[in-house]
């Protein structure tokens, strides 16, 4: 009877610690799924920002020319008059 009780024990003991495990693994998986979708639109975002970057580069590349070619003719005005 004595060997019975704590087969038992044994058994509930594992039982709670298996439940334990299993409700770990659940949320390692909830976190992997998130950290995932995460990454998704951290990547999508990186994307849509390197973009942006090169469109704000084009945007300073034209204007600096502008603006040299501004300066070349107030220089070129500068020694005609």
């Amino acid at each position: 009877m004595v060997e019975n009780m704590a087969e038992n024990a044994i058994a509930t003991e594992t039982d709670i610690e298996l439940k334990r495990l299993d409700e770990s693994v659940d949320i390692l998986l909830g976190t992997i799924s998130e950290l995932k979708e995460e990454n998704v639109q951290l990547r999508s975002q990186q994307e849509f920002l390197q973009v942006e970057r090169s469109r704000l580069m084009e945007k300073t590349e034209t204007a600096r020319t502008r603006v040299e070619a501004i300066i070349n003719r107030l220089k070129a005005m500068e020694s005609n008059g």
